[in-house]
């Protein structure tokens, strides 16, 4: 999330483009790369265009609801006022999508302590990287306690600057490849009968976490010029970009790096190929695009979760601590959603935070399907697109957790504990606030 500043008014689509794309493209490609490679290879770019489609189908009803509610509470306060009489579904969504961010946190900071350290003879270190992990999630929690306008600029130039290394990166890597287009299309050939379209499904779904984001520019809902018209441009705009991004350094990555260097250090396989390719200065490069993709990814899904968490507990369905602010800051909050964030670091390794993370907003952004679905009508919205939404976001869900019921039951197990402990959480508030 990059939701991260109070703004000035009037945003136009150029600015709201930007707060989109700084949402998605803050650290997934980096996480998500080598873990598709070492399931389908080289059919990656191909996994993530249907990853890229799939957003697009979560996008359509978060843009008719946006429209049609115009709130900036979006997510939550879009199915607390679809279904005002249930108060277990809001807290439900509320509960979801707050541990959402969480792990969307952890996600980045477990990526950033990875390419942090990835050419020091710590690069294997589980313990370290955790440790670096839960450190930088320290470092910008302080920040976000001590200083949040004074944030805004250090953001927006990490925002920006992370766009052009990457682009550079792209660029470096595929000038410098060492794999032919022929080449590459027999290996792609090879794969394909290697792997099935159930294959490509299954990663598609594993990195849709790399794609959530998209949904900050409903939060800007008040201080955007023709909503009506810029929501939906903006979100369409920056999902396709963000699919071009991914695919050019996934293309890179598979021109210049063999697949088993990818494969062998996939938690850093950018920066490991890199540097195969590039020597010291590739490497560099890469993890100063890692670094400030998850700085700021980071900071903003700090920021703007932790408002989020503070609303959710304003309306009863959180303790009532959190929702407490100083100086209009939830400074409590701030530091629940940090803690939490280190111990789903503590207690998961990086394809467990990212199954979480995907499985989760999946979950919730087929909630606002099924939401956009009751008031169709209402929200002038498509019911073939609606229930294709519906069904394809199902589908994904429900894919992952079959690769993980074949590939690691014992994960897939922790995912539907932690699963039935948020519901029970949101449960118990929700039958609290009845009394």
């Amino acid at each position: 999330m990059t939701q991260h500043r109070k703004r000035n008014k009037n945003l136009g689509l150029a600015e709201l483009v930007a707060i989109a794309l700084g949402g998605m493209v803050g650290g997934g490609i980096f996480t998500v790369l080598g873990i598709s490679v070492s399931l389908i290879g080289t059919l990656t770019p191909i996994a993530i265009i249907v990853g890229g489609l799939m957003a697009s189908l979560a996008a359509y009803s978060y843009v008719k609801l946006g429209v049609y509610y115009r709130d900036e509470g979006a997510t939550y306060s879009f199915f607390k006022r679809t279904y005002p009489s249930s108060n277990f579904s809001a807290s439900a969504i509320g509960w979801f999508i707050i541990f959402g961010y969480i792990s969307t946190l952890a996600l980045y900071a477990y990526t950033f302590s990875s390419y942090a350290i990835s050419s020091t003879d710590f690069a294997d270190n589980l313990w370290i990287r955790k440790s670096i992990a839960i450190g930088v999630i320290g470092v910008f929690t302080l920040i976000n306690l001590w200083s949040v306008n004074g944030m805004g600029k250090i953001e927006d130039l990490m925002v920006y600057t992370k766009l052009i290394v990457l682009t550079i990166i792209s660029i470096v890597l595929m000038t410098h490849g060492t794999t032919d287009f022929t080449t590459f299309m027999e290996q792609m050939n090879t794969d394909m009968m290697e792997s099935n379209v159930f294959s490509i499904l299954i990663v598609a779904s594993l990195t849709f976490v790399a794609f959530e984001g998209f949904q900050l520019v409903v939060n800007a809902v008040s201080e955007m010029t023709r909503p009506e018209k810029n929501i939906p441009r903006a979100i369409y705009s920056a999902i396709a970009l963000a699919i071009l991004i991914y695919v050019v350094i996934a293309m890179g990555a598979l021109f210049a790096i063999p697949i088993k260097d990818i494969i062998n250090n996939k938690e850093f396989a950018l920066a490991a190929g890199a540097g195969e390719v590039l020597g010291s200065l590739g490497t560099n490069l890469v993890i100063l695009g890692a670094i400030l993709a998850t700085s700021s990814a980071i900071s903003g899904t700090l920021f703007g979760s932790s408002r989020q968490m503070s609303v959710v507990a304003k309306d009863g369905f959180f303790p009532h601590l959190l929702a407490v602010r100083k100086n209009n800051s939830p400074q409590n909050a701030i530091m629940a959603m940090a803690l939490l964030a280190c111990v789903l670091i503590l207690v998961g390794g990086l394809e467990l935070i990212l199954e979480f993370g995907s499985v989760t907003f999946l979950l919730v952004s087929l909630l606002m399907a099924v939401a956009n679905f009751k008031i169709r009508k209402e929200t002038n919205s498509s019911t073939f697109l609606t229930v294709l939404a519906i069904i394809g976001l199902s589908v994904g869900g429900v894919l992952i957790l079959y690769y993980e019921l074949t590939n690691n039951w014992e994960q897939m197990l922790a995912i539907v504990v932690l699963y039935v402990l948020l519901a029970l959480g949101a449960w118990g508030f929700a039958k609290r606030k009845l009394k």
